[in-house]
């Protein structure tokens, strides 16, 4: 057995455990993100969509807690490939039947024009169509509604209710 090769190892092991986090927040890679699957415009889309589905009233807003981040997610990890296809299908077909019908892309309509364009998806004859609409609608309302923001401040929920008192002095009754 060899100790010196041992230990050496151990050390430079211990060395870079502690040296390669303070390296990687130096050259910020802390900040690293989801690499998306989707395009820049393709996240516009769908950054736009879950803003009509659940916009910034007197909340917050899907955009606010990342929702659109979160649906990209998703799709890219927990969906498989045709399904990951069909979504990125169904922005572009989205994005040009709001060209048709309003004249100009989805991300540039008003709050209004993108709602009522989602309304017709929603009661379209066309399944891919409905499938779409139905899919985003209920992914971003899971995003939304198990964001820590909603979560912890609209809705207060506590993961463990109550507090927790571990060192009480025991007294036995009656005396």
């Amino acid at each position: 057995m060899n100790r010196r090769g041992a230990v050496k190892n151990l050390v430079l092991a211990t060395g870079s455990s502690i040296a390669l986090p303070l390296w990687m927040k130096a050259f910020g890679a802390g900040n690293l993100t989801h690499l998306s699957s989707f395009s820049a415009r393709e996240q516009q889309i769908l950054a736009s969509i879950t803003d009509t589905i659940i916009p910034p009233g007197n909340s917050i807003g899907a955009l606010s807690v990342g929702v659109d981040k979160y649906f990209q997610k998703v799709v890219d990890d927990c969906y498989e490939k045709a399904e990951q296809e069909n979504v990125k299908k169904g922005l572009h077909q989205l994005e040009a039947a709001t060209q048709t019908g309003y004249g100009k892309p989805f991300t540039d309509c008003t709050q209004q024009e993108r709602q009522a364009q989602l309304e017709k998806w929603s009661r379209s004859q066309d399944k891919d169509e409905k499938d779409f609409f139905n899919l985003v609608k209920r992914e971003t309302i899971v995003g939304y509604n198990t964001s820590q923001e909603v979560l912890g401040g609209l809705l207060n929920y506590k993961v463990a209710p109550g507090h927790y008192y571990g060192c009480v002095p025991l007294t036995p009754k009656g005396g």
